[in-house]
């Protein structure tokens, strides 16, 4: 009697078949599982940009406010600093205040929401520190390297000298004391400043660190800091990409606006109804998913402004919206004459589409090439050395767009 074997055969064939398609789901069930229960894996498999808003809280109250954009796939990242003394309009209750008026201990997401509309950006994340647990992550980090310009001096009775001039290492008690001390007639922008570095500092500083944070135990007490409502898993995630952002090419903005007295109180008026830096955070997010942009790329653009209309201020008005694009404007003034018709941008970069990247911003359409002394043997050095582009503004431009060309 001859047995078939045919069929043993289609058995194992089947049994395979069933054993394939089973690991097949089971990996499909794990991945939806671990996007879900990562938020951050899931942005970066979504190829989306990271949002977090960072609070450095100070008796209550925002100290400093940081949004930190980052694009997983270019490593690049930007921060925005968003004053506490911004006058905004309020919507949930319908009136105008500055915005750290919404602020509350433990309930972030007012305040959240209130960033959100005044950049036009959804923030995905929320991270939440006050100063003294800043100051124990400091000392996990062993310190903070800042560059102080001239030292620091408080005048009393006895002079104190509080930071001396240099590059400094910054421990959690001094890290505290930097970002918060105030002195007599400081300037603002220093003020601004200063908490600025300190925190491109702290996160440099964590990413030069992350060998040690890859310590179990360090690393949770170092989470435990940092007020979110992410889980364990999401939030060493989120450490671990931050750790990948390329530091020299990060790109800090302040929102701008004009210093106004209002109920009493200076306070912060954003440019254009707080429609200009809603136009800055779209050009800023293009400029991080996009690997081969010409602007902002490894190089911060040098720009004069002149002035070729009678408006009188036009020139600095302008210098100040363009510094909110990250351009660095080294001088102002009245262009030959004041009669010009037209806006014109004089491009000297020698950068192919660095002057149209610019004239786009503020959509002027007549550019001119001129010849730098880069172009030559000549160096920087040259005494005769002018910006990369130079804006002569004419009377088609309405203070933000050129509108006749």
């Amino acid at each position: 009697m001859r047995l078939n074997s045919g069929s043993g055969k289609g058995d194992a064939s089947i049994f395979l078949l069933a054993a394939i398609v089973l690991l097949l789901v089971g990996g499909i069930v794990v991945a939806v599982y671990t996007l879900r229960s990562d938020p951050v894996e899931e942005i970066l498999y979504n190829d989306r940009v990271i949002t977090v808003l960072y609070v450095i809280e100070k008796e209550g109250k925002p100290l400093s406010t940081f949004v930190l954009m980052y694009y997983g796939k270019t490593r690049k990242a930007a921060i925005f600093d968003i004053p506490g003394e911004l006058w905004i309009l309020i919507r949930r209750i319908n009136r105008y205040d500055r915005i750290d008026a919404v602020y509350e201990p433990g309930k972030v997401a007012a305040f959240e929401s209130e960033v959100e509309r005044l950049l036009g950006l959804d923030i995905a994340f929320s991270v939440v520190i006050d100063i003294e647990n800043l100051g124990k992550a400091v000392d996990i980090l062993e310190g903070v390297e800042v560059f102080i310009p001239s030292k620091v001096t408080i005048h009393d009775e006895d002079s104190l000298v509080l930071f001396s001039s240099g590059i400094c290492r910054l421990d959690g008690d001094k890290s505290k004391i930097y970002i918060s001390y105030t002195v007599p007639n400081e300037d603002r922008e220093m003020a601004i400043f200063r908490r600025q570095r300190f925190f491109i500092g702290f996160l440099k500083r964590h990413a030069e660190m992350i060998n040690k944070l890859n310590n179990r135990a360090v690393l949770n007490t170092y989470l435990s800091f940092m007020q979110t409502s992410l889980n364990q898993r999401a939030k060493i995630r989120l450490l671990e990409e931050f750790a990948r952002i390329d530091m020299d090419r990060i790109n800090m903005q302040t929102v701008g606006g004009n210093l106004r007295e209002v109920a009493g109180k200076i306070q912060l008026i954003p440019y254009y109804d707080g429609n200009l830096v809603k136009d800055i955070v779209r050009q800023v997010l293009s400029t991080l998913t996009n690997p081969t942009d010409s602007l902002h790329v490894d190089r911060v653009y040098t720009l004069e402004v002149l002035n070729g209309t009678t408006v009188s201020g036009l020139a600095g008005r302008t210098a100040e919206m363009l510094r909110g694009f990250g351009f660095d404007v080294i001088s102002t003034g009245n262009a030959p004459h004041t009669g010009y018709e037209n806006t014109v941008v004089i491009d000297r970069s020698g950068v192919e589409g660095a002057a149209d990247s610019f004239a786009s911003i503020i959509r002027c359409k007549i550019i001119s090439q001129e010849s730098s002394p880069r172009d030559s043997t000549e160096t920087m050095q040259n005494v005769d050395y002018r910006s990369d582009f130079t804006l002569i503004i004419g009377r088609d431009f309405n203070g933000r767009y050129v509108t006749g060309n």
